[in-house]
């Protein structure tokens, strides 16, 4: 680990002063420490924020959620109105990581969080990611894990997070603080797809502070929940996931809203999926139905095309299960 320096900021406006000078914000640090360790992230300083006031859970005016960005994912995937409201996200919470780490990440790092591509991480191997123009070992390596979805020549890395595929689903927007005020950005947009710039994998500027993650109030009655398949039954990350939300009045699907996690550079919103579910009747035929458009556009690698058809399954699965005909 490279010599930092290290500042507590006992204010958001010491926060933001001294992100604006390059500091790097932690809290609970679980995907920082990790990188710094591998010497794959070599801040020279660290900003702790985890003394600001952005531990708030609440419900908003028009029936939604407002997660504070420091709230950690334990005390998101148990709070009450969480677990009531919007269930898909407490259960893509507890098949996070470790019970540990649940209680020591938050919301705001885990959507910041950096792949888990072995080839990121070695820091002998090309990784246009982290160092950019060296080119992409996962492409012609062991990609087995690797993305299907949003990917480019320059990068074939998942996104790790599964909370965040429930935030794409749901529609969520991250409310950021930095020098120049306050803004909003839509979750879908937060997240960058690699393109050709990997290395750049988030629409936040310079100094800029995630305050909190805002769900937006659906119709209701809304079913909603998460499917995670993976390798291993804990400690794991998705070969694939499907988080999904249906809003059913009169026996006919009024709104839906699925993404897709463990395939893509970024979570994987299917808005294709969802156009084939509203204004029909739930029945096992409309499941399979949309979840055949679940892969479109897909690009697997010579490990990976397993995905193509478990991506598929897993939607249906999902579909299946919130539709309330499994």
């Amino acid at each position: 680990m490279h010599p930092f320096a290290f500042t507590r900021a006992e204010s958001t406006r010491e926060a933001l002063n001294a992100g604006r000078l390059g500091g790097r914000y932690i809290a609970g640090g679980t995907t920082l420490v990790d990188l710094m360790r591998e010497t794959v992230e070599r801040p020279e300083t660290l900003v702790d924020i985890s003394d600001l006031p952005l531990r708030e859970v609440r419900v908003t005016e028009r029936g939604g959620l407002r997660i504070g960005a420091l709230v950690t994912m334990s005390q998101t995937a148990a709070h009450p109105k969480v677990r009531t409201l919007f269930p898909v996200i407490s259960e893509s919470l507890e098949l996070s990581a470790s019970a540990q780490l649940r209680n020591m990440a938050t919301i705001g790092g885990n959507i910041m969080q950096r792949t888990r591509c072995t080839y990121f991480r070695d820091v002998t191997a090309d990784c246009n990611k982290r160092e950019p123009g060296s080119g992409c070992a996962a492409r012609e390596g062991h990609n087995r894990t690797h993305a299907i979805l949003g990917t480019s020549d320059a990068c074939v890395a998942t996104h790790p997070s599964d909370v965040a595929v429930a935030f794409a689903a749901l529609e969520a927007n991250v409310h950021l603080l930095g020098p120049d005020g306050e803004r909003t950005v839509p979750f879908t947009d937060f997240l960058l797809k690699p393109g050709s710039t990997p290395n750049r994998e988030h629409r936040i500027r310079q100094g800029e502070l995630i305050t909190s993650v805002e769900i937006p109030g659906l119709p209701r009655p809304l079913k909603s929940g998460y499917l995670k398949v993976r390798d291993r039954q804990s400690y794991e990350f998705a070969l694939t996931s499907a988080a999904v939300a249906l809003h059913v009045r009169g026996g006919v699907i009024q709104e839906a809203k699925v993404a897709a996690g463990g395939v893509g550079t970024v979570p994987w919103k299917l808005p294709v999926v969802e156009q084939h579910l509203v204004g029909e009747r739930p029945s096992e035929a409309l499941w399979s139905a949309a979840a055949a458009h679940a892969a479109n556009g897909a690009l697997p690698l010579q490990h990976n095309r397993f995905k193509v058809e478990l991506l598929k399954r897993t939607v249906e699965r999902q579909l299946r299960i919130v539709g309330g005909t499994k």
